[in-house]
């Protein structure tokens, strides 16, 4: 990607509304929830997987896994997050259980009372945690991938920063505008030729007004709430839901020290360590992601 082009992508950021008319535009699919009008794609047939994303990077990040689950034989349903992608940018509290209300919501709506296996990746991690605790007996097994939510995490220094009133939303809303873009596929490793698809995609869905309002409420109460979305963890376990955790060693957006806390907490999880591997390895390392996920849901 050249400066030039990159320039113009941060450019575009937050210039246009998520209208009906850029709707009709879009793949996939969308829903009216009583959350808000979320976008989504369901394909395949068999028992239901259910993809959640993380903080910002929309549901193409599950790319590589959704197709191969799809060819596995599986009906998955893969949707962006209220706030980001193309789904609606509510004015709301986007805590741990906002977000499992949203998830709520379009399963009933797209599966009734099927069970389902359930992964959330990154933030992902607080959100589908959050929601078998507030909506136990719904899924059959849960996938993590680098997951947010431990208590010991220790927030870098910009989003301690995010934190101060009144000054912390216009510094994020400053430097967010260009470092959520030119950061977003810095983890990537083995998939470099990808990286300037990566980066368009991302580009694609935060050039939509509320993007920047939403990750910050995002990041203010449920990354940082630490004290919150560790409840879920332990909800998991006393439910013994079975559990799969993958981590990469070299992880700079949920570093890996945080998997000792994890074992605490849900000391009957399968965890999986991927050694070198950065962030979005799901993404960057799709076959090798998909080599552990398959086992996991089979057996």
């Amino acid at each position: 990607m050249t400066d030039s082009e990159l320039k113009l992508l941060i450019k575009q950021t937050e210039t246009l509304e998520l209208n009906a008319e850029e709707k009709s535009k879009a793949k996939g699919s969308f829903i009216d929830l009583p959350s808000g009008f979320t976008h989504y794609e369901m394909k395949g047939s068999g028992e239901a997987v259910v993809l959640c994303h993380g903080y910002a990077t929309p549901y193409y990040i599950y790319d590589k896994i959704f197709e191969k689950l799809v060819a596995e034989g599986y009906k998955v349903i893969r949707y962006d997050l209220l706030g980001r992608g193309l789904s609606e940018r509510t004015n709301a509290v986007y805590d741990p259980a906002f977000f499992a209300k949203q998830l709520d919501e379009l399963t009933k709506a797209l599966l009734g009372d099927e069970k389902f296996y359930l992964f959330g990746t990154s933030m992902g991690g607080s959100i589908t945690t959050a929601f078998c605790k507030l909506y136990p007996g719904r899924v059959k097994k849960l996938v993590l991938l680098a997951p947010a939510g431990m208590d010991t995490f220790i927030p870098p220094f910009y989003m301690k920063l995010a934190t101060i009133p009144l000054i912390g939303k216009l510094i994020f809303a400053i430097v967010a505008k260009k470092s959520l873009l030119t950061k977003c596929a810095s983890e990537l490793k083995y998939s470099v030729d990808e990286k300037d698809y990566y980066m368009r995609s991302f580009a694609e869905s935060s050039k939509y007004k509320g993007f920047i309002r939403c990750t910050l409420s995002s990041l203010k109460n449920t990354i940082l709430n630490t004290s919150e979305t560790v409840k879920g963890y332990i909800a998991v376990n006393e439910q013994k839901l079975p559990l799969l955790v993958i981590w990469g060693t070299e992880d700079k957006t949920m570093p890996y020290y945080q998997h000792k806390r994890l074992l605490e907490v849900c000391p009957d999880v399968e965890l999986v360590t991927f050694e070198g591997s950065g962030h979005i390895f799901l993404f960057d390392e799709g076959d090798r992601t998909n080599e552990i996920i398959l086992p996991f849901l089979k057996k």
